[in-house]
């Protein structure tokens, strides 16, 4: 089961133990890259010593808006490591306005464990929240606009292969299949025909619910309500070696960021 999107898994213990990184050396690393691409670094929260950051650069004029974020479970490393190496990359094209939020776990982080040092699973916090982390998150998100595009850097221990979520309500045009396609000279896609419960087809879910009905919001559902109508969770599945990970979310970042900006 997919631990992105479904429900909070207590029950089942990962087989894959992540490495344990110090988080300030990453968000020192972050923070220097992104000042190099002209991007603004702001704290808008902090935990264990550690800020929470988020690097924002806007541009003069109409621009796409662009939301990504990573390393909200401690064990996922490659979804910060993949925003550092595109921040470093200069990736990030001046053709749009981009709001990252790159860490948002560093707790976890550090221990290389999927929740927060109190035990909270921050993905399933965003509705009845308990966790500093998503408190503060919520406020900042609450000042920014809204996106044009959202894209949730994940990994799932339990995955054979790269798959993603799609929330598109309102039927926009897809980035999906190309972002597959981007991945897969890279990383193998998970041909499973149910993942975390729900239809796959070549590696692609698109749930349809009612985020009334949910008791517990991962940030893509906080997102569809109060900030996007286009966003994609996309998952490398943790058994990988991290090299081939970051390489596959940094091909499925690149191509729908190409794609959204034309």
């Amino acid at each position: 089961m997919s631990r992105a999107e479904g429900p909070s898994k207590k029950q089942g213990v990962s087989s894959v133990k992540a490495p344990a990184f110090i988080p300030s050396e990453l968000i020192a690393r972050l923070s220097a890259a992104a000042t190099a691409q002209g991007f603004r670094v702001e704290t808008f929260g902090e935990v264990e010593g550690c800020p929470l950051i988020a690097l924002t650069r806007r541009t003069v004029g109409p621009r796409p808006r662009l939301y990504l974020s990573a390393g909200i479970h401690g064990d996922e490393p490659a979804g910060p490591l993949a925003v550092l190496a595109l921040l470093e990359s200069g990736a990030f094209a001046h053709t749009a306005d981009w709001l990252i939020c790159p860490l948002l776990n560093p707790a976890g982080f550090s221990r290389g464990c999927r929740e927060n040092a109190a035990g909270v699973d921050l993905n399933r916090d965003y509705r009845a929240v308990q966790s500093g982390e998503v408190s503060a998150h919520i406020k900042w998100l609450a000042r920014q606009p809204n996106f044009d595009l959202a894209l949730c850097l994940h990994e799932d221990w339990e995955a054979t292969g790269f798959y993603l979520y799609e929330v598109n309500p309102l039927h926009q045009p897809t980035l999906a299949e190309p972002m597959i396609e981007a991945v897969r000279p890279l990383c193998a896609i998970d041909p499973s025909e149910l993942i975390d419960g729900r239809p796959a087809v070549a590696g692609i879910l698109r749930p349809e619910f009612n985020p009334a009905e949910r008791e517990l919001w991962p940030e893509s559902i906080f997102l569809q309500v109060h900030h996007t109508r286009l966003s994609y969770t996309v998952e490398t599945p943790s058994g990988f070696p991290l090299a081939q990970r970051v390489e596959a979310l940094k091909a499925a970042v690149t191509t729908a960021v190409r794609l959204t900006l034309g």
